[in-house]
């Protein structure tokens, strides 16, 4: 099984940035320093995440046409599967329950001494508009294809938010798998316990003629 592993490089280009008025916080799974794809046996899930600094195109939207068509994502600012990576996985049991979802991340955090998140409406939009589009160009990023980040998606629902975190993860199979990659990484990680955070939006989209197959996408947040 392949784990996708960013270099050193682009991690560093990725680090941690605040935008408006509000956080900006997700998180790189550690970095493979020689820059390659890690091959182990023992993995059994791809999960990326990372906090978009590097500068987004300032090329304006095209009237009438759909962002995803633009494919605006700054250069390495994303990752690809390699060919046939996933193949050999069953996705025929793949689906996301959201208030289960919900609740596995609430005892997670009520371990920690944390207060329990609602799901809400608009951070899910947000979490389904990002899966969509990630499942189209085949990729894991914190950039969408028109260049947009986490606070950009989740200011376009109306959300008003204080604090806004993604974690995002691709080629899992179920939940348990993408709980345990981000209670693995340490950025992921922080972002699931956020002191602050009041709200959570989950997504999935499944798209068997992908190479990653499957797009997780996880908004936390707390409004202003």
């Amino acid at each position: 099984m392949y784990r996708v592993a960013l270099s050193a490089a682009v991690a560093v280009a990725l680090a941690a940035c605040s935008l408006g008025s509000g956080t900006i916080s997700s998180g790189y799974t550690e970095p493979d320093t020689t820059g390659s794809i890690a091959s182990s046996p023992k993995t059994q899930s791809v999960a990326l995440g990372g906090e978009p600094s590097a500068p987004r195109s300032k090329t304006p939207a095209v009237a009438g046409q759909q962002y995803a068509a633009l494919d605006q994502a700054p250069k390495g600012s994303f990752e690809k599967a390699p060919t046939g990576a996933l193949s050999d996985r069953d996705y025929s049991q793949t689906a996301l329950d959201a208030e289960k979802a919900r609740d596995i991340i609430n005892q997670y955090r009520r371990d920690k001494g944390l207060k329990p998140l609602k799901l809400n409406a608009e951070l899910t939009e947000a979490a389904k508009a990002h899966s969509r589009d990630l499942a189209k160009w085949d990729r894991i990023s914190h950039y969408g294809s028109d260049g947009s980040n986490p606070w950009d998606r989740v200011k376009r629902t109306g959300y008003h938010a204080r604090l806004a975190a993604e974690n995002v993860g691709t080629g899992q199979v179920n939940f348990t798998e993408v709980m345990r990659g981000w209670k693995e990484s340490p950025g992921h990680n922080k972002n699931l316990l956020l002191p602050d955070a009041t709200h959570m939006g989950i997504a999935l989209v499944q798209d068997p003629r992908t190479e990653f197959k499957s797009f997780w996408t996880l908004v936390i947040g707390s409004p202003m």
